[in-house]
């Protein structure tokens, strides 16, 4: 262990001084350091904990030349020099706002939000498509590598020092419960299919807030021994909603939170879910890619809705009554939203309701008229000027932080796409 005020010589020249430790884990131990007037985070191996040392400090170098990496990922920056058969490298801060996924899966951290969420399955999302069209794997996705702003979803990436191209291994295998059956029982190395799997689990923990494959069966293993794991989780795994096995279903009063949320997801969210832990469990080849997700994805965050009383939930999944208005479990009936229609996407229009762009940058938010509350506009949150034809066939143009007027028939044009408001 180093201690504060020990400075830490780089590769490249210069020196890092410690401040702080933030944490230490199975490969080495994190400092706060400061580097030339900068904080950093400063990760140092245990040199008996890498099965091959220089093989991984090659690939290390590798990473920090890699400068087209998604912004998500905190890649390396820079090596330190070797100390002692002992070496590291430099990485940006985490930045208080984002917090551990795993304080969001215990529940102690909070989304604001339905957008929050969903945003953030997209940003993980759109970060490993990145990653795996570049020709690499990340190799141990878990709940300790992602760092997510619950304000708004927006995710960093760390552990990002296993990444390595396609066909290297770095002995890393991954962590329980979210490696692929086939690294569980041994039969391959982590590549892009495995990291499928991963991200599969990943999702489903962000959105359902639980394990796909624990339930009654699980339970039954009053201690869950590494043999044990290896059976649940590599030689007999079984989905919580196998629709043709239902041993292992989620047990009301342990797992609610899959009961609960498994409820409120549209059917195209299930089934995909079904999908990837019954065939994708077996066939690594079929697992959906990063481009299926993301279109399921987008599509979800499309589907949000919301009452005036400020719950949001998604539409297919509302009740309605007979008159086809939407039913709160406040009580409240109100009529379907209208849409905003895009040939590339579309949302419905309710009181807060945002428009984004690819990932999660914000392009438009519905917003109530400050002397006319009944009157509801489309505030651009573009840098652009936006060009919108009202329903009479009057044309407006829109500068950033405006508002079109929200009627039925409406149409403006946003970063080059052509919406429309419809019932």
């Amino acid at each position: 262990m180093l201690k504060i005020g020990d400075k830490i010589p780089l590769e490249l020249g210069g020196s890092a001084e410690i401040t702080a430790v933030l944490g230490s884990g199975g490969q080495g131990t994190v400092y706060r350091v400061m580097f030339s007037g900068k904080e950093y985070a400063l990760k140092v191996y245990f040199p008996k904990k890498l099965k091959r040392p220089d093989i991984f400090r090659d690939n290390l170098r590798r990473l920090t030349e890699d400068k087209t990496a998604n912004e998500a990922f905190l890649m390396p920056k820079m090596l330190t020099a070797p100390v002692d058969n002992s070496f590291g490298f430099l990485m940006d801060i985490i930045p208080s706002e984002y917090k551990p996924f795993s304080e969001i899966l215990n529940a102690r951290v909070k989304f604001s939000g339905l957008y929050s969420v969903v945003n953030s399955a997209i940003r993980i999302t759109s970060a490993f498509r990145e990653l795996h069209n570049s020709g690499y794997s990340y190799q141990d996705m878990n709940d300790g590598g992602f760092f997510i702003r619950p304000s708004d979803g927006d995710v960093l990436i760390c552990d990002c020092d296993n990444i390595a191209p396609y066909g290297e291994h770095l002995g890393i295998a991954g962590k329980p419960g979210y490696m692929a059956p086939e690294i569980v029982r041994g039969e391959k190395a982590p590549d892009k299919f495995t990291d499928r799997y991963s991200l599969a689990v990943v999702l489903f923990r962000l959105l359902l807030r639980g394990d796909p494959l624990e339930g009654n069966k699980v339970l039954k293993s009053v201690c869950l021994t590494e043999e044990a794991e290896r059976r649940h989780y590599g030689f007999e795994p079984i989905f919580v909603y196998d629709p043709d096995d239902d041993s292992n279903r989620p047990v009301r009063g342990v797992h609610n939170n899959i009961i609960k949320f498994w409820r409120i997801m549209p059917d195209y969210i299930r089934e995909a879910f079904e999908f990837s832990f019954t065939t994708g469990l077996s066939e690594p080849s079929k697992r959906l890619i990063e481009k299926q997700w993301l279109d399921l994805l987008k599509r979800l965050r499309g589907d949000i809705t919301a009452c005036q009383c400020g719950a949001q939930n998604f539409l297919p999944a509302v009740e309605s009554d007979s008159e086809g208005k939407l039913i709160c479990p406040c009580g409240i009936h109100y009529s379907k939203p209208l849409s905003l229609v895009g040939a590339k996407s579309s949302i419905l229009l309710f009181d807060g309701a945002k428009l984004f762009g690819d990932n999660v940058d914000l392009r438009a938010e519905v917003v109530r008229n400050k002397v006319n509350p009944a009157l509801w506009g489309l505030k651009n949150h573009t840098s652009d000027e936006w060009k919108c034809v009202l329903p009479n066939g009057e044309e407006k143009n829109v500068p950033s932080g405006k508002a079109a007027p929200i009627f039925v028939g409406t149409s403006v044009e946003i970063d080059g796409e052509k919406f429309e408001v419809k019932e």
